[in-house]
């Protein structure tokens, strides 16, 4: 029972965190004169992606790799085929033809990369799988790669897709930075503390915990943000959300976890790195090739029962 409060709470703790860091940050970049556009391409979706941040570096510091990279992979997965169905069952989604072309790539190359990287004993021979501190500097290469083309396409944006960011005194913007870090720091802890506890009381391994709730947990504010962006007749925005989370999750958060401690996959099979790469191509081929650039409802509902069908999957190899 503790180990579930310890979830909760430290979910909470999380989630508050980063909404606090992030309105914080994003105040006073504003008050230094930095573009709004800017600091929804960096504060903004750093701030989304924080929960995952916080639990997997928290969780390779305390010697919980699975976690760590269950939590990725499984948020990647939860992403796709998830947030994008959910969001296209709401409301059809348009694909821009530079999304399809070159950021859903991305997505795939992505996907392909941690694959290789996971898969020492199936290509290399190796004993055991482990993504070590060289790849976690590779996909932090691939990430400050990933941010210039951010920057380099930002002034093409539409006005409606650019971070609208609220201003707020200087005195509370420091406190919420602050409040921000402490949230998720504790809350991290807390969150990986109960994981853990119900991994063990349930006699299941970590990276399934992080495959599925700790995922999803952790997903929250894309989710959130994808639907609100459904409702408010913008459903476009869901998919620029879930690639930018998708390509921070393995560049950004894999590679500092990495690099701060090697990875070992004892608890992450191919089934769960292939189907990431599934739903990135599921993902492209919905747009490009059934849908023409649009995700109907009908695939967003296909979206869903795959991640039904692999959360089913996982369960039964309990």
């Amino acid at each position: 029972m503790i180990d579930v409060i310890l979830l909760i709470l430290g979910l909470g703790l999380i989630l508050i965190g980063a909404n606090a860091l992030t309105d914080g940050a994003s105040a006073v970049a504003k008050r230094f004169g930095i573009s709004d556009l800017v600091i929804g391409l960096t504060v903004v979706a750093f701030g989304t992606s924080a929960p995952e941040l916080v639990v997997s570096v928290m969780a390779a510091i305390n010697g919980s790799a699975e976690l760590a990279l269950g939590n990725v992979i499984g948020s990647n997965i939860f992403n796709i085929f998830a947030i994008v169905g959910c969001t296209a069952m709401v409301m059809p989604i348009t694909v821009g033809k530079g999304t399809m072309s070159k950021e859903i790539p991305l997505v795939i190359l992505s996907a392909l990369v941690i694959w290789l990287m996971s898969s020492d004993t199936l290509f290399d021979g190796a004993d055991a799988n482990v993504v070590s501190r060289i790849d976690g500097l590779v996909l932090l290469g691939f990430f400050a790669i990933f941010m210039r083309y951010t920057f380099s396409i930002a002034k093409d944006s539409p006005a409606e897709e650019q971070q609208e960011v609220k201003s707020m005194p200087l005195l509370k913007a420091i406190v919420w930075i602050v409040g921000g870090l402490l949230g998720l720091i504790f809350g991290g802890q807390m969150f990986v503390n109960g994981a853990s506890g119900i991994a063990r009381s349930l006699g299941v391994s970590e990276s399934v915990i992080g495959l599925t709730l700790v995922a999803a947990g952790t997903s929250l504010p894309e989710l959130a943000t994808s639907v609100v962006a459904a409702l408010k007749k913008n459903p476009g925005i869901a998919i620029g959300n879930v690639i930018g989370s998708c390509l921070f999750n393995v560049f950004m958060i894999v590679g500092t976890a990495a690099t701060i401690a090697p990875l070992p996959l004892s608890g992450i099979s191919q089934v769960d790195l292939l189907t990431y790469v599934g739903a990135a191509l599921l993902l492209w081929i919905c747009g490009l090739v059934i849908g023409n650039r649009k995700i109907t409802r009908a695939e967003g509902a296909l979206m869903v029962l795959c991640y039904v069908a692999y959360t089913v999957w996982l369960l039964m190899q309990l």
